[in-house]
């Protein structure tokens, strides 16, 4: 069902209100950065263990699913740059009702992340000064990041413009150290051949799913670019640039890297699961490296720092659009100083009272909110491929000249896509561990779907 609404559209109202501070340089390394998260560092950990060196598989069939992703995306966002990303996209194909349910469903998402990077950087910081209470770190960490993003989008374009270049030297290093130590030219380093890599479905296809799904998941948060490339100097060159460049970073960054640790460790190393090392951090130590375990959890408390930082930003973009789209509290969509600063506090302040949830009820009320969040990204995507399916033929027949970026074999790749999103879900319904999120996150989903289509009747009668 198209859009009612008789507004200006959100893209045009986004070029207004909001300011142009990301520079091509923040674009492009949120976009290299990006890919490179705490869900790589350490929980990809738990795949390996599960997959054993079949996780070389698994992270290359997610990637493939997730570039075809990337790539719709990008698409409808060179044709149509705006601060709502998909849920724009979705609201334009199918009715404001899709935009508020994909919108809504990521903003909870997003928050809810903000929290638990909180946490996850707090622990690593009493790590290394124990007596030191976490919750003040989390305090800290959400006044730093709030604060940057209450003052300018510029500042959020230079934390992670400096967070993600980090991130990529040291994955960058982990790389060519893995490497020349697989071909047996590093020092103090015999070559391990093909020895960890002969048992390549120890769980057999069990252990296979659980590896593809924790890929899956280890992939969420690439689809900040997009929301960026709304506040930066040219929305259009940006979000080609890094589309374009997405296949080859995948396969660097993920592919490349489960490839080195696997071939250098037992995929069965304790190390390799456990959450205060992760596999990067066994794959250096068993290279010898002195200080290499302190280094590495130095990189990952940077990686959920950028986390949080760019978590807080696009939260509050999509409120922001959702708002001025008439699809939430208008106060939400408040601008001063290039900033919707009541959408940065609103969404920070939710991921604090995450925090505090997970202190005060972490046995019922917190893992219920996590598990409702699950799945969400998997949603988001069903909801990026069909509004692909409708906006492509739209988009050809009145505006062809905004084809910047065309998805590869349309529409033949977007089914194959969905039937791949369809295909997970059908995983996670067998998996004892994952069927609460699909279930929890479903619900969410019919209960925002039927406030949207609520909201949509009573604004077409108004």
């Amino acid at each position: 069902m198209p859009s009612t609404t008789t507004e200006t559209p959100p893209q045009q109202r986004d070029g207004v209100s909001l300011s142009h501070g990301l520079k091509q340089r923040h674009l492009s390394m949120i976009a290299l950065g990006g890919v490179i998260g705490a869900g790589l560092f350490v929980g990809s950990g738990a795949g390996i263990a599960a997959a054993g060196p079949s996780i070389v598989l698994a992270f290359t069939l997610s990637g493939l699913l997730v570039m075809l992703v990337m790539r719709m995306l990008g698409e409808m966002s060179a044709a149509h740059p705006s601060s709502g990303s998909f849920s724009a996209h979705a609201e334009r194909a199918m009715g404001p009702w899709a935009g508020f349910t994909a919108g809504w469903s990521f903003w909870v998402l997003l928050c809810t992340a903000v929290g638990l990077e909180g946490i996850a950087a707090a622990n690593i910081v009493t790590g290394w000064l124990p007596g030191t209470p976490q919750w003040a770190w989390v305090a800290l960490f959400m006044l730093v990041f709030c604060g940057a993003n209450l003052a300018a989008v510029k500042n959020f374009g230079e934390f992670e413009f400096w967070f993600a270049a980090l991130k990529v030297g040291a994955i960058s290093l982990f790389l060519v150290l893995g490497g020349l130590a697989i071909a047996g030219v590093l020092p103090g380093t015999d070559a391990p051949g093909t020895a960890n890599l002969t048992h390549f479905f120890p769980h057999g296809g069990e252990g296979l799913i659980v590896g593809l799904l924790a890929s899956v998941f280890a992939y969420g948060g690439l689809e900040t670019v997009t929301i960026a490339a709304a506040e930066s100097e040219n929305p259009v060159k940006g979000v080609a640039s890094a589309v374009r460049t997405a296949m080859w970073r995948i396969a660097l960054f993920y592919i490349g890297s489960m490839a080195v640790v696997i071939t250098l460790v037992p995929w069965d190393s304790k190390d390799i699961a456990n959450p205060d090392k992760g596999p990067y951090v066994a794959a250096l130590d068993h290279l010898g490296i002195p200080g290499a375990g302190q280094v590495m959890k130095v990189v990952v408390l940077v990686a959920l720092l950028s986390a949080m930082n760019a978590n807080i930003y696009g939260s509050s973009r999509i409120a922001y659009s959702l708002v001025e789209r008439g699809q939430g509290p208008k106060v939400l969509a408040k601008v001063s100083g290039g900033v919707p600063r009541i959408a940065v506090l609103t969404s920070s302040v939710f991921g604090f009272v995450c925090v505090l949830l997970s202190y005060w009820r972490p046995d019922d009320v917190f893992p219920w909110l996590l598990n409702m969040i699950g799945a969400v990204i998997l949603v988001v995507w069903i909801f990026i491929a069909v509004s692909q399916l409708v906006l492509r033929r739209r988009v050809e027949r009145e505006a062809p000249e905004k084809l910047v970026v065309r998805m590869w074999g349309f529409p033949w790749l977007t089914w194959v896509a969905l039937a791949g999103m369809a295909a997970i879900f059908v995983l996670m319904a067998r998996e004892e561990g994952t069927r609460v999120q699909l279930y929890s996150t479903g619900g969410m989903t019919l209960f925002l779907a039927a406030v949207g289509y609520v909201w949509q009747r009573v604004r077409a009668r108004s």
